[in-house]
């Protein structure tokens, strides 16, 4: 690991020296791409030269043990050093773990009610809110893509881009069936009713970033509406793009012109491609497949909502918390950093 570390060192070093040239910005897009580089690589270089440090003083600390007067002090000295250098060490692994190149994307977000009929449809709205209100505790944006309502306000489909540096990396989580087990404002006998929704979270792609044919695409335009065919355009503004060779199926209504509308069918597009050729690699390796803790298979059951005990679980790691109310209104940050945690050490592990 410290060759390794010190290879990533002289990384950094060259990446200074270059940012400190006058034609350094000569080329903006390069410098960028350069600047990012080493902000990435700085949280490395500062926990490695903590690290080296915390060597130095446990070599000095023991040289001084010899001094009958230095001794206590000296060994109150190397034990913090000592501790340091384990837990720096320890963080090391970590930065060291290979990052997944869509961390920092945005994000689209696909939610689709399922089994329990009206009562999946409120719930896929609840998870929309839910969705909704934890981008805006990081100040991140919402952007609709398709929202299909029902009559009695619940949502049969939601797709929407959340717009914020570092999107994927917490919300990948968030991919798979949720579940809810409630009592129905319909239900006489006060029988809980359990239903699903799905939600598939996928990194934000550019056409650049995926091959799409042109003439793979089958384009579709039809009028807008909302719940119960209400609020119907007078124009057909909505897009609906079908991909061929994959079957895949886009659909936007939510822009007021055709051309936006169809310019975000591509980006729901090239997503979609995308994840199906990283589902292709999963399947052709196992080991990788068990080590993605937050990348689930849509029709893997991740989290139960039980709103009578007030308890959110989530199956993955077998964590359990009884603040379903403030969980619902996007505090979610506990249940995430679980996930994160539990990720990272399943990689670290793999790493081994």
């Amino acid at each position: 690991m410290l060759d390794k570390l010190k290879a990533v060192e002289n990384r950094y070093d060259e990446l200074c020296f270059k940012s400190e040239q006058s034609d350094f910005y000569s080329d903006p897009k390069k410098a960028a791409k350069l600047l990012r580089e080493k902000n990435d690589l700085e949280p490395i270089i500062e926990a490695f030269r903590a690290y080296r440090q915390a060597e130095t003083d446990m070599a000095d600390a023991e040289e001084l043990m010899s001094d009958p007067e230095m001794k206590e002090l000296c060994q109150e000295t190397y034990a913090a050093a000592k501790a340091a250098k384990e837990e720096l060490y320890e963080k090391l692994q970590l930065l060291l773990l290979p990052k997944d190149p869509n961390d920092e994307k945005s994000v689209i977000v696909e939610i689709r009610g399922g089994v329990g009929g009206e009562e999946s449809a409120l719930f896929a709205h609840s998870l929309f809110r839910m969705y909704s209100m934890y981008a805006g505790r990081r100040n991140w944006s919402i952007e609709l893509l398709n929202y299909n309502e029902t009559e009695l306000g619940g949502v049969k489909e939601a797709d929407f881009i959340v717009n914020g540096r570092g999107a994927y990396s917490r919300l990948k989580y968030e991919s798979g069936v949720h579940r809810v087990q409630r009592v129905p404002e319909t239900e006489s006998g006060g029988r809980v009713h359990t239903s699903t929704a799905t939600v598939a979270v996928l990194p934000e792609m550019e056409e650049v970033d995926v091959q799409i044919n042109p003439a793979d695409i089958e384009m579709q335009v039809y009028r807008a509406s909302g719940a119960g065919g209400q609020h119907v355009n007078k124009t057909s503004s909505a897009v609906r793009l079908i991909h061929k060779p994959s079957g895949i199926v886009v659909a936007c209504q939510e822009e007021r012109s055709q051309l936006q509308n169809r310019e975000k069918c591509m980006r729901m597009l090239a997503s979609k491609l995308y994840e199906i050729e990283q589902e292709r690699i999963l399947s052709e390796n196992d080991g990788l497949r068990r080590s993605q803790v937050g990348t689930g298979m849509r029709n893997e059951r991740i989290r139960t909502n039980n709103l009578p005990q007030g308890r959110v679980t989530d199956h993955r790691v077998g964590l359990t918390l009884y603040k379903i109310d403030a969980i619902m209104d996007g505090d979610i940050d506990e249940i995430i950093n679980a996930l994160a945690t539990a990720d990272q050490a399943e990689k670290l592990k793999n790493a081994k």
